[in-house]
């Protein structure tokens, strides 16, 4: 086989420096024996890739044919050696990462993207759970990071990098029935008999109860789909601020004001692991990505 990975390194050396000489010193070898490779390719190949003069040496039509091809399968060569030696550290094949459906709209995504650059042979799969979902993906080993609100309580094999934090807010439709008959503050109480669209897991014996309000309870997995019936005014919501701003500043939805306390309710948010069981390479540094975030808090829209 004429084309090995040492003799395309000596080819590409000898274009990129114009002499077997200078080749040699960026390879660290003798002169005697890039000139020797290169000679011993021209023959297996039975063409003529440079062109020899007492001071330097000129590609000819069929080296500068072949280049393209070479510089492919080098960059090729690196990127198994990269994923081989990553493999050699601790790098998983796949890293899942489960996140809670209100926390789509905070930045992970760019931390993802440093990790596809940083380790492009690596899988990664996003999950949208409600919270509790989440977790026990992480304790079942269906996930290796779960990105979540802060729990009022915290698992013994769990450990955790805490993010920042994310802004709740109450809002409903203009049209509903609430909306239009209390334009100024209402009480907490006022919303127990009030319908209110929550993500939560289907154990409700592990529902998060601070935010949970009304006794009338509808249930969802998705975001977007309590959006969508907060919208049709089947009821109120908890939803992040980020997420439901635009909305507000354009009065398709509506801030529900509570008359006697803050109708804000801030959540940090972590990023949770197993401890009993070792991180692999993408997990860490996607970790440490995460902590680059300054803050996944949202400010209230600009009146």
């Amino acid at each position: 086989m004429a084309f090995s990975s040492d003799n395309i390194a000596i080819f590409l050396a000898v274009l990129d420096h114009g002499s077997f000489s200078a080749a040699a010193r960026a390879l660290g070898r003798v002169p005697s024996a890039v000139s020797m490779a290169i000679a011993q390719l021209e023959a297996e190949l039975d063409l003529t890739l440079f062109e020899r003069s007492s001071r330097e040496v000129r590609p000819t039509e069929s080296a500068r044919a072949l280049e393209a091809e070479a510089r492919q399968m080098a960059g090729q060569l690196r990127r198994l050696q990269a994923h081989a030696l990553s493999l050699h550290q601790g790098l998983e094949r796949r890293l899942t990462l489960a996140i809670a459906p209100e926390l789509l709209s905070a930045p992970w995504s760019d931390p993802l993207a440093r990790l596809a650059e940083e380790f492009p042979s690596l899988e990664v799969e996003v999950l949208s759970a409600p919270q509790d979902d989440a977790l026990r993906m992480l304790h079942e080993g269906a996930a290796q990071l779960a990105l979540i609100y802060e729990r009022t309580r915290v698992h013994e094999h769990e450990s955790f990098q805490e993010l920042g934090s994310e802004v709740l807010v109450p809002v409903i439709s203009p049209h509903h029935k609430l909306a239009r008959e209390h334009k100024g503050g209402i009480r907490l109480e006022d919303l127990l008999d009030v319908r209110q669209v929550a993500i939560v897991s289907r154990d409700m014996a592990e529902a998060d109860q601070r935010v949970l309000i009304s006794r009338k309870l509808w249930r969802t997995d998705s975001h977007l789909a309590t959006l969508s019936l907060v919208r049709a005014g089947v009821g109120w919501a908890y939803l992040p601020l980020r997420q439901v701003a635009p909305l507000l500043e354009r009065g398709e939805l509506r801030h529900i004001g509570f008359a006697h306390m803050s109708n804000e309710l801030r959540l940090w948010v972590d990023v949770v692991w197993r401890n009993d069981r070792p991180l692999g390479l993408g997990a860490k540094r996607l970790v440490a990505l995460m902590q680059d975030i300054a803050g996944l808090e949202a400010r209230p829209p600009q009146k």
